[in-house]
């Protein structure tokens, strides 16, 4: 009889089972993948790490989240500058002085506050949707070519149509910053997200390709407390309805050559592109394998969103009001689960940044154990 069943070996799961084992718990970690580390998993190719799941950037403010997962591996100094293509205009995220002068020729931040708060003044009142929030914000010209087809795919849904909370800020900068994150410590784990994992989990019994649900009943069997990391409307067998989410494909290739858009990701924000953005999985790692060879192939993802249906792998919950409501009720019902922990992106149908699943997880361990 184990203390704790783990279900799902991502980074919740990782970090509790790491914790409770380290409390002289015993733990069993079970996931259905062939592998562990969930959608943080990465996986070798030509020397480079694949983030098989989409780009992850561990960013964070949290200095004892900091402390706490570069225990398990040391993080390099990658820092998160994406570039936007428009057509093939090439322009800085976040928007941000060069973003501007790209944009309208302005050279002086006055010059680009001036520009932006003309555009603004078309929005009187409460903006009604996420295009009147975003050009409220923004204005109408960084609105039209790098806010709206990105959106409008990212969620299928026309931005007249999309509730204004999804947009609360868009960061506007009046100076030369291209970091994304406002973030003091941000990198990608040397040798990656996999290896991570496996350091956190190292010592603890794990089963991989197990489904906790078609075999519920015996592994409950297993362990005093359950840990559950899945979907919760799954748990409970969809008997209130489904959640929403939106899901992400990728289409993955190995390419002949050393460079093909010279960053780690490229955001597509017209409509005509069908896809989303292009990471270049290499660039992660600043071109190099671990011994600082530069790589002379090189691997790119294509991302395309779409809408969730059963048997896709759920990314984003779709956090409107219906969903909140539903996951509401959901969430009644797990707290009569007395012998289940309902945790994760998946468990609490949230949008979780890394480091805020760490944080949760270590939370949780610090008030049961």
């Amino acid at each position: 009889m184990y203390d704790y069943l783990v279900v799902g070996a991502g980074l919740y799961g990782a970090v509790f089972a790491r914790e409770a084992k380290d409390r002289g718990k015993s733990v069993l970690v079970i996931d259905k993948r062939p592998h562990v580390a969930g959608n943080v998993y990465t996986e070798k190719i030509e020397g480079i790490h694949v983030h098989k799941y989409g780009a992850h950037i561990f960013h964070t403010n949290n200095k004892k989240v900091w402390n706490y997962i570069t225990r398990f591996a040391e993080f390099n100094r990658f820092t998160n500058s994406p570039v936007a293509n428009y057509h093939g205009e090439l322009y800085s995220m976040p928007f941000n002085m060069y973003t501007f002068n790209k944009m309208w020729g302005v050279v002086t931040p006055e010059e680009a506050e001036a520009k932006i708060n003309a555009q603004r003044a078309e929005i009187q009142g409460e903006p009604r949707n996420l295009e009147e929030q975003a050009i409220s914000l923004v204005g109408r010209d960084i609105f039209e070519k790098l806010v709206k087809g990105y959106t409008e795919k990212q969620w299928g849904r026309d931005c007249k149509d999309l509730p204004a909370f999804i947009i609360k800020r868009l960061p506007v900068r009046l100076t030369f910053d291209n970091n994304y994150f406002n973030a003091l410590y941000q990198g990608i784990p040397v040798g990656g997200y996999t290896k991570l994992v496996e350091n956190l989990l190292s010592g603890i019994e794990v089963r991989l390709n197990t489904d906790y649900l078609e075999q519920k009943a015996e592994l409950d069997e297993l362990a005093e407390t359950v840990v559950y990391t899945g979907p919760i409307d799954a748990y409970f067998g969809y008997s209130l309805g489904h959640l929403e989410y939106r899901s992400v494909r990728f289409e993955t290739e190995v390419l002949d050559k050393p460079n093909f858009q010279g960053n780690a990701a490229v955001n597509y924000t017209d409509r005509e592109t069908p896809w989303t953005r292009i990471i270049e999985h290499k660039w992660f790692e600043f071109g190099k394998d671990e011994e600082g060879k530069e790589l002379p192939k090189t691997i790119i993802s294509r991302e395309y969103s779409s809408e969730w249906k059963p048997g896709d792998e759920p990314y984003y919950p779709v956090n409107d009001e219906k969903n909140g409501n539903l996951y509401e009720e959901y969430r009644q019902l797990a707290e009569a689960e007395k012998k289940v922990i309902f945790g994760g992106r998946l468990g609490e149908y949230r949008y979780y940044d890394m480091d805020a699943v760490i944080a949760a997880a270590l939370e949780k361990t610090e008030s049961i154990l």
